[in-house]
């Protein structure tokens, strides 16, 4: 017959069930589900053009989500920007992609294919619209670009679709009242700095390395976006609402601005998937993309603006229930 436990040992027998117990409960919180497994597969995240800000996000971003999703390969896609992105995601030829709320409202407007199938999985970083002028150029308002020699942006890009709603409500036509160069921020710097365009639109996080590069080795100035004229925006349809007036601060292009803020026009960028998009991959996107905000924005500077506080907001998109479920286990 076994001995009786004295007080002392009966003691330490329950002191040892008890931290058992805690390191089965730590053990089972850690280990995924039954049923369910760390993301694995191949993803394909559309960016941007050369050079953009899309793009130079998704490379950091590639590298962030190689350490968080190890067995997970990403592969990047060079794109003409917003409205190509959308179309990609929603034909299946991406996974994932960023997008203007303004490209994401049109393209849900136009009933264009797979938009009832596209899902938000972030607010990013704000897009701030430049207009890059020579700084001795006699051209001060959006109303001076008439007649002029004017890079408008990739067709399928957010670029072009600012443009031509600026220029609209500024009562110039896009086709017409100007000559439109279809470049990309890849190609009209070089093109502004040769004297081949008057100027030309951008929409882009601050700073845009594109812009800042030129403004270092070439006399630039930024013409202002009036609050009146983003006003007059909002009334020609519901995809416009999502611009707001802004201001770019004194010290985003500091050789081209000579120490002055220039009102603008901002916009939201979204992390944009599909409904058909696994919520444990969607998940673990979403979480790279916050964890990662400080890491990237040491070099791609919007990122630092992503905030987990407003990152749920992903308005005009439904949120991916994956990202819903990150957020759901995430305070700020």
């Amino acid at each position: 017959m076994p001995p009786a436990l004295t007080p002392i040992s009966r003691r330490r027998a329950l002191q040892a069930s008890a931290a058992a117990l805690v390191a089965l409960g730590l053990l089972l919180w850690w280990l995924p589900p039954i049923g369910e497994s760390t993301p694995r597969g191949s993803i394909t995240f559309s960016t941007g053009s050369q050079n953009g800000v899309y793009q130079r996000y998704g490379v950091l971003l590639k590298e962030a989500l190689a350490r968080d999703l190890p067995d997970v390969d990403i592969d990047l896609e060079l794109s003409e920007g917003s409205q190509q992105n959308l179309a990609r995601v929603a034909a299946g030829e991406a996974d994932f992609t960023i997008a203007t709320a303004d490209a994401v409202a049109k393209y849900k407007r136009d009933g264009k294919p797979g938009a009832e199938r596209l899902r938000g999985c972030a607010r990013l970083y704000d897009d701030y619209v430049h207009i890059v002028v020579p700084r001795d150029s006699a051209l001060d308002t959006i109303e001076d670009l008439r007649g002029k020699k004017v890079g408008v942006g990739q067709e399928g890009s957010g670029v072009r679709l600012v443009a031509e709603r600026l220029l609209i409500a500024s009562g110039i036509d896009p086709e017409r009242g100007i000559t439109p160069v279809p470049a990309g921020i890849d190609t009209v710097p070089g093109q502004l700095e040769r004297g081949e365009l008057d100027a030309f639109f951008w929409s882009g996080g601050l700073p845009t390395n594109s812009v800042q590069k030129l403004s270092e080795r070439f006399q630039i100035r930024l013409v202002p976006v009036e609050a009146e004229v983003v006003e007059r925006l909002h009334i020609t349809s519901d995809a416009t609402s999502y611009y707001r007036p802004s201001v770019m601060p004194p010290d985003a292009y500091l050789q081209a601005q000579s120490g002055l803020p220039v009102p603008t026009m901002a916009v939201a960028n979204l992390l944009v998937t599909t409904d058909r998009m696994d919520p444990a991959m969607a998940e673990g996107f979403t979480r790279t993309v916050i964890k990662s905000r400080d890491r990237i924005g040491t070099t791609v500077h919007p990122a630092q603006l992503v905030d987990l506080r407003t990152a749920v907001y992903t308005d005009p998109l439904t949120l991916h229930e994956g990202a819903r479920r990150y957020y759901s286990s995430s305070k700020p």
